[in-house]
């Protein structure tokens, strides 16, 4: 899923600071060391946007989850990702999957976003972004691109209650009811998405498949 994008600097200003922190990620590998197809998941608990404390195990003992890895109601990307989850759910719970989201929002603001654009879906908290650092999702913007932000009025520092300097890469991942990674797709490029019927088919496949 690539949502369209100008490519007129004077209709997006942030065109040109957005390619030079994806030129930045790329040439720095970012998102390369975290888990790839066929690793393991690493188990984790966090809680959901309701306040309840939710382990990976748990969330795959149903069978496959697919975890969407976002950066907060305040991208519009990640608002287009959510819509389009919303809409494609019903797909995959009839391919016995489960869509889980995860946002480092704090105050509330996971579970507006959640409200908002998928009711249906369910938000996982990830305070400070623990669970991405420890995955290798996360990465410090930077100065300038932090004030870009201030100067914008985006309070990453209120929005994610801490200094606001650091940022998620977007991600969704499959997870198989072993906790094995059996789809994943990681760009450093938050404008560039999985396409949920990509993702729902890796879910298909699953099914009747023996496990380990």
């Amino acid at each position: 899923m690539i949502p369209d994008r100008p490519s007129d600097p004077s209709l997006d200003p942030w065109e040109e600071p957005s390619n030079a922190l994806v030129a930045q990620l790329r040439a720095r590998k970012a998102g390369s060391r975290a888990p790839r197809l066929n690793d393991p998941f690493p188990d984790f608990m966090l809680p959901d946007s309701q306040g309840h404390h939710v382990a990976l195990r748990n969330l795959i003992g149903s069978g496959p989850v697919v975890l969407g890895f976002l950066r907060g109601r305040w991208c519009p990307y990640c608002a287009q990702e959510l819509a389009a989850w919303h809409d494609a759910m019903p797909r995959l719970e009839a391919e016995g999957g489960t869509f889980v989201a995860i946002s480092a929002e704090t105050g509330g603001l996971a579970e507006r976003f959640r409200c908002e654009i998928a009711p249906g879906a369910r938000m996982l908290c990830d305070i400070d972004h623990g669970l991405a650092m420890m995955l290798g999702l996360a990465f410090p913007i930077g100065e300038d691109l932090h004030r870009l932000y201030v100067d914008a009025g985006l309070d990453l520092a209120g929005i994610f209650g801490n200094s606001g300097r650091i940022l998620p890469i977007t991600a969704t991942y499959v997870i198989d009811a072993d906790g094995i990674v059996r789809y994943a797709f990681v760009d450093p490029d938050f404008r560039v998405r999985a396409d949920p019927a990509a993702v729902i088919a890796a879910v298909e496949a699953l099914r009747g498949q023996p496990r380990d």
